[in-house]
């Protein structure tokens, strides 16, 4: 007999249907499986032989050919184990194929017939609601994540007999029902706040600024300045992930594997920090089966380089393109995968080998020549998509015994929040998210300068030799000075503070 059910295949973060056609016919026993099946797949003939004998069901000794459709697809990972049992279990008759046709199957078996989970449920349930599948049936620890999807009856089971039972009685069981919204509402205080910082006056402001306008930005100082502890608060001042920023970052993470240490939601902006012997493939995605790496785990988020230029130079460039374009493509011989990485870049690094070049307490021991070899390590190209650029310097001894606190990041980001609004509303019609997607012509129409400012720019370009991008930065950054303020208008005060953020442009 034969029998075919659904289930999906990964492809970057999206999914494609996968059609599970099982037949049993005469012939000597064992099971052949086409369709281009990987490894994983491959093996999953002995978990689907073990896992029906073990859970009590009768294992046709029979041939069993087994088809993935489309067979010029390459399927890959453990998620084709429950579908591959179902097929079985309905090609020889144990189980009710009446409404076979609505369901699609996803999950790992384990010999003994529990059902594992397996990545990138939302990601599939997403799918599967856009192709008009009905019901999607996957294992428990899954359940909750896929549900999240509205319009798709989620049903969550532990071994493969409550799956059986489901097919032979659906009216007995319940689909999963979870209010994504509601569980987005939980989301927590900041744990990390900035009011424990203490002194840092310009560092505090310029990551006001970063959140107000999705800046990327670079503290240089000296060691135990401050840098990191400041980089680690930023997301507890960007505006909370709304449902549909949510939606997304929850699929990368699912994608990846992430997921069940983290709920079935994502709820707070992701905050990575790859350390610096990350590879380019690490940090930008990769592997035969392309997935998302550091920069796309960071969309919606922040993404933390501490140490910048112990970084390799090569890994680095490969950060350039993403920065520009928002997203990051893989290309392999038989696919292209785009995955999203609309990210906030933060990084520290130190101003020379030593760590103190220009440190009112220690001397620096480097010669200018070492110094020009530390800083050779960043190119032009990839500074100049960095937008504010700020010296962190020692704090003086009453700064660090003060006993009072600075000012608590939920009142900074209720001013990012309004900043973010002013900007949201002048970007009615467009498909702009903050100020720093902005491109020229938005700057023309809207970072107009009167002559005094326009004067002072075009000082600040001669004398720093600022590339056009970094020119095109420091209007950004002075419209999310501006709307920090209140004011509609670009001013001559709102470019002069923006010039000053250019730190390692006055520094070479």
């Amino acid at each position: 007999m034969l029998a075919r059910v659904w289930s999906a295949a990964l492809i970057g973060i999206d999914a494609l249907k996968v059609g599970v056609e099982v037949d049993i016919a005469g012939g000597l026993p064992g099971i052949v499986v086409v369709g281009l099946p990987d490894a994983a797949v491959q093996e999953s003939k002995e978990r689907v032989r073990a896992a029906l004998k073990n859970a009590g069901y009768a294992f046709p000794m029979r041939k069993i050919v087994i088809n993935l459709t489309p067979a010029d697809l390459r399927k890959e990972g453990p998620c084709f184990d429950l579908p591959i049992s179902v097929g079985i279990l309905a090609a020889s008759e144990q189980v009710n194929v009446e409404r076979l046709e609505e369901f699609l199957f996803l999950g790992e078996v384990s010999l003994d017939g529990t059902l594992r989970p397996v990545a990138g449920a939302l990601a599939i349930a997403a799918t599967a609601q856009k192709i008009g599948i009905k019901s999607l049936v996957v294992p428990a620890q899954n359940a909750r994540e896929a549900a999240v999807v509205a319009g798709l009856d989620v049903y969550g089971f532990h071994n493969l007999g409550e799956v059986a039972d489901f097919l032979n009685h659906p009216a007995h069981h319940v689909p999963i029902r979870v209010d994504g919204k509601q569980e987005l509402g939980k989301q927590r205080s900041p744990s990390l706040d900035l009011k424990d910082v203490r002194g840092q006056a310009q560092a505090r402001r310029a990551l006001e600024i970063a959140a107000a306008g999705g800046h990327n930005l670079v503290f240089v100082g000296p060691p135990g300045s401050g840098k990191t502890m400041l980089a680690r608060r930023l997301p507890g001042i960007l505006p909370p992930l709304s449902f549909e920023e949510a939606l997304e970052v929850t699929q990368i993470h699912s994608v990846a594997g992430l997921l069940r240490e983290k709920g079935n939601l994502i709820r707070d902006r992701p905050f990575r920090s790859p350390h610096h012997s990350a590879s380019g493939p690490s940090l930008v995605g990769g592997g035969s089966f392309p997935k998302p790496g550091e920069i796309s785990l960071a969309h919606r988020g922040v993404l933390f380089l501490d140490e910048l230029t112990e970084f390799k130079r090569d890994v680095l460039e490969f950060l350039r393109q993403p920065l520009e374009d928002g997203f990051v493509t893989i290309s392999r011989t038989r696919q292209s995968v785009m995955f999203p990485a609309q990210f906030t870049l933060v990084a520290s690094t130190n101003p020379c080998p030593c760590g103190y070049f220009g440190d009112t307490v220690q001397e620096c021991t480097c010669s200018p020549r070492q110094r020009e070899q530390y800083w050779a390590k960043l190119s032009g190209p990839l500074m100049d998509r960095i937008d504010l650029q700020v010296a962190v310097n020692r704090l003086k001894p009453e700064e660090m015994t003060q006993q009072t606190y600075g000012e608590q990041s939920i009142h900074v980001r209720e001013r990012v929040e309004k900043a973010r609004d002013r900007s949201r509303e002048r970007f009615k019609g467009e498909t702009l998210r903050c100020n720093a997607e902005m491109q020229s012509r938005h700057l023309r129409k809207w970072c107009q300068l009167d002559d005094t400012s326009r004067n002072l720019l075009e000082n600040a370009i001669r004398k720093l030799g600022l590339s056009a991008r970094a020119t095109d930065r420091i209007l950004k950054v002075a419209r999310t000075i501006a709307d920090l303020s209140g004011e509609e208008a670009v001013k001559t005060p709102h470019v002069a503070e923006a010039i000053q953020y250019r730190t390692i442009d006055r520094m070479q």
